[in-house]
């Protein structure tokens, strides 16, 4: 015998099963919070900084020399003084600035085009404001035991190996110079040092940089499903963004009703009512002051041309049936519409025979 199990669908309402929208996304981006890779950053650096060792590193041999040559030729053998050392100190520091210059300006510029390039220009204070949530020692817990503690501990792992078996595999291309290096001059085995080296940081940056490819596709996985959105919240961001369809449905019945009290007020300075005579009423002044050609002050059909009927009639406003002439008035025009040119004519014998009425009464 089948066993049923009855479910309310409201249960999973609140699922993010959606995609962000864009005002959720230029939220988050306004927070700091876009998709990004530290390792993409931290191994574009280090691949940079050892290009510029092995492209500079002859320059930067020989300004070590010089200021080792200096020190040893000429400061060894000056007079202990405040003056003597200044200048010393002078000399120090604007080598050293020579010799660590490319690295530190490659450095940053290279850490700024690798942001850039993840997520563009951004510019935000969000991230380093106080909130009292990033000192919850439960909060706290909940990261350090959640998967994505777990992904950054295999990370870690995962760099570690490759770090550690580049730098060996380069070492083992070299093994048998190695072996021999105890052999030979300074010279020779500080420049095959230095190679090594470069070779060994070249090697484990070029890993380090496909291994951020792959971080970089799971943070954009990661901060995608972040984003995500149940239908709920979309609605409710709709409703932020264009206002509660309720409220606007009042406000929209209230601006009805005031128009149509200022309407009801025009009728009885108006100067006829034209009707079809039970479904349409158009209410027409003429102000020569105003306007060269009567306006229309109010119109309606059926119950609201009954009303207006029974305004004008107590204010003993004339009406004139005209059927046709009512529909199209009713159809072509606005309240606060001049009359349009083609109905002239036909108004004017109207206003015309009014205003005989009035005169005769």
């Amino acid at each position: 015998m089948p066993y049923y199990v009855q479910l309310d669908l409201q249960f999973f309402a609140g699922e993010k099963t959606e995609k962000a929208t864009p005002k959720k996304r230029q939220d988050a981006r306004k927070k700091g919070q876009v998709a990004k890779s530290q390792d993409v950053s931290a191994a574009l650096t280090l691949f940079s900084i050892f290009l510029v060792l092995m492209f500079l590193g002859g320059y930067m041999k020989e300004e070590m020399f010089a200021m080792i040559t200096r020190t040893l030729d000429e400061y060894m053998f000056w007079e202990l003084s405040e003056e003597n050392i200044y200048q010393m100190f002078l000399d120090f520091s604007i080598r050293g600035l020579f010799f660590v210059a490319p690295i530190m300006v490659t450095a940053i510029v290279i850490a700024v085009f690798s942001n850039f390039i993840q997520f563009g220009f951004l510019f935000s204070t969000e991230p380093i404001q106080f909130k009292l949530e990033k000192i919850n020692p439960i909060a706290g817990a909940k990261r350090i035991f959640s998967i994505r503690a777990l992904v950054e501990l295999l990370k870690s792992i995962l760099k570690i190996s490759v770090v550690g078996s580049g730098a060996f595999l380069v070492l083992w291309i070299h093994f048998d110079e190695v072996l021999v290096l105890s052999q030979k001059d300074i010279a020779v085995s500080l420049a095959f040092l230095g190679k090594v080296t470069i070779q060994m940081g070249l090697a484990v940056s070029i890993l380090l940089t496909i291994l951020s490819i792959f971080d970089y596709a799971y943070q954009r996985y990661d901060h995608e499903k972040n984003l995500r959105m149940s239908k709920q919240d979309i609605k409710d961001e709709y409703k932020n963004m264009e206002g509660d369809p309720k409220i606007k449905a009042k406000i929209k019945e209230k601006q009805r009703q005031m128009a149509m009290r200022r309407m009801m007020q025009e009728i009885p300075n108006a100067d006829v009512v034209i009707t079809n005579p039970t479904h349409y009423a158009v209410v027409l002044k003429y102000d020569e002051d105003k306007a060269d050609a009567p306006i229309v002050v109010a119109k309606g059909v059926d119950y609201l041309a009954l009303k207006i009927k029974q305004i004008a009639k107590h204010h003993d406003i004339i009406t004139v049936e005209n059927r046709p002439l009512a529909r199209a008035l009713y159809e072509e025009t606005e309240i606060g519409d001049v009359i349009p040119e083609h109905f002239f004519k036909a108004v004017a014998e109207i206003l015309a025979y009014v205003y005989r009425l009035k005169r005769k009464i």
